[in-house]
């Protein structure tokens, strides 16, 4: 099965002609033109980057997703490439309804319609991993059931060991594949994939950020029904709403479509700022508009997570970009360990600059924070920058909101949007206002530990104490058998010299 699989990984990639892609990065060209020989007949009209999309698509939906990962390392990738991939769509046909039902009485350990009033057997939506079906809980809720695809663990792990052999062999052999880290991208994608397999670990991220905007006056979450949920399944509250997409029906209801752009970038920066939580997956397909004018999220497999260092990050460099603070830039680097403390500020700071100056001579509502985050990573790199996994989805994630809010509002200012969130973070963590912060934060642990104090400084002092008197202990013991050592030494230089008056004493006789 693995062995037919890789045939056709590799008859694939002939059809479409990636081995020209990797052949063409040969610097010398002498074996691409050794290749190209032998291979005369073989032309392609359409550009590399359709190539490879459309190598994608024939492989299945497993190598779509991965398709669609590769297309946020633009850190990695070339525009052409990244800009092609991007266009990929996770759309597959629906397994069959028996299949779901046969899983969900599995699971439920009786029959559907003993567990829901009403479950629709045409699903409204498939994907590569899960297909959801509408229903209806015995006391009348309207939920929506995710149910995870059958048999598609297996069809992952076999696919997955074909990407790994691949990114070894691709590191190997093509000279780009140092640089790329191919390896390193299959294991980050796996790492996603298998989080996507854990339907709880969904709907416990769903639960997260409801709670996050509870009483939001911007974003609604669907509430997650835990009795019915499992590792294969999710049951959470059907919504309401326009995709986001639909922008005509949208402006016909009478929705004012500059204030959902500009709540669209509320809404994320609020995430990132405040909770350090974020949907990582903000694409039209899973957001949604009530009737309210409020925001719907949907599908929460993929979710991004800030430290303090890293929002700390995020704030420092944008703020400095925009007052063109380059030295700041390059400092806030090495202040937070993404790149080695050796680094010279002097040439970090040029460099930043060569990359951003043309960016920022233009007026400021139409640079982009994603790209901006992006030539700023590239940069980093040549300084042996590795970048983190999160900043890359937070990148994704903005590259994102921006699109859709300048489609939403072509004259989105969106530093005029974001500048209050990172000043206010900012001024709450520094100064006065952040100690002040931080004493009503640690104030409980410190309570806590007081009553402990006095003892905890006796314990130390008699440990000191001991330690200090077996410290003595021992340096008397090196002191004695210093001592003795210095007799023996003297003891065998009176023998030595003894034995040589004899033997001098013998020779004169």
């Amino acid at each position: 099965m693995r062995l037919f699989r890789l045939a056709k990984i590799v008859s694939v990639g002939l059809r479409f002609g990636l081995d020209r892609m990797i052949l063409d990065a040969d610097s010398s060209g002498r074996l691409a033109r050794v290749w190209h020989t032998v291979f005369f007949w073989r032309t392609f009209s359409a550009p590399r980057g359709v190539r490879l999309r459309r190598a994608l698509e024939s492989l299945g939906p497993i190598f779509v997703k991965f398709g669609q990962m590769l297309s946020t390392r633009r850190d990695l990738l070339p525009p052409d490439l990244a800009d092609e991939l991007a266009l990929l769509q996770d759309r597959v046909p629906p397994f069959p309804t028996d299949q779901a039902l046969a899983l969900l009485e599995d699971f439920y350990g009786r029959p559907v319609d003993a567990v829901f009033n009403n479950f629709e057997r045409t699903p409204v939506a498939s994907a590569s991993v899960a297909q959801v079906h509408f229903a209806e809980l015995p006391d009348g809720t309207e939920v929506a059931v995710k149910v995870l695809r059958p048999g598609i663990e297996r069809v992952i792990e076999h696919d997955l060991a074909l990407l790994e052999v691949a990114a070894a062999v691709l590191e190997r052999i093509w000279p780009e594949g140092r640089r790329l880290k191919p390896r390193e991208v299959v294991a980050e994608f796996s790492k996603y994939l298998h989080d996507e397999l854990d339907l709880m670990r969904e709907a416990s991220n769903c639960s997260q950020l409801r709670r996050n905007f509870t009483d939001s006056k911007l974003l609604i979450v669907p509430e997650v029904y835990w009795d019915w949920c499992g590792s294969k399944v999710m049951v959470m509250e059907r919504m309401y709403g326009v995709p986001i997409s639909q922008t005509g029906v949208l402006r016909a209801q009478g929705t004012d479509l500059a204030a959902l752009s500009r709540a669209g970038v509320e809404i994320f920066f609020t995430q990132v700022f405040r909770d350090g939580f974020f949907h990582a997956d903000m694409h039209p397909g899973n957001i949604f508009v009530h009737g309210d004018g409020r925001y719907i999220a949907l599908d929460f497999g993929i979710m991004g997570t800030l430290d303090e260092v890293d929002k700390n990050y995020l704030a420092q460099n944008f703020l400095a970009f925009f007052k063109r603070d380059y030295k700041r830039v390059a400092m806030a680097h090495i202040e937070a360990g993404w790149v080695p403390p050796h680094t010279r500020v002097d040439e970090f700071e040029s460099a930043i600059r060569t990359v951003c100056e043309p960016i920022f001579d233009r007026p400021l509502k139409e640079i982009s924070f994603g790209k901006t985050l992006l030539r700023l990573f590239q940069t980093a790199r040549r300084f042996e920058m590795e970048v983190q996994p999160q900043l890359v989805l937070l990148q994704k994630t903005l590259l994102n909101i921006e699109g859709l809010g300048r489609q939403l509002d072509p004259d989105l200012d969106l530093w005029k949007t974001a500048k209050p969130f990172l000043e206010r973070w900012m001024d709450e963590r520094m100064g006065w206002r952040a100690l002040i912060r931080g004493i009503k934060e640690e104030a409980p642990n410190w309570a806590g530990t007081m009553p402990q104090l006095p003892r905890l400084v006796h314990q130390v002092l008699v440990e000191s104490t001991h330690h200090r008197a077996e410290q003595q202990d021992r340096l008397a013991e090196l002191a004695a058998a210093q001592r003795r050592q210095g007799w023996m030494l003297t003891a065998v230089g009176l023998l030595a010299a003894a034995l040589l008056a004899f033997e001098v004493h013998r020779y004169l006789s």
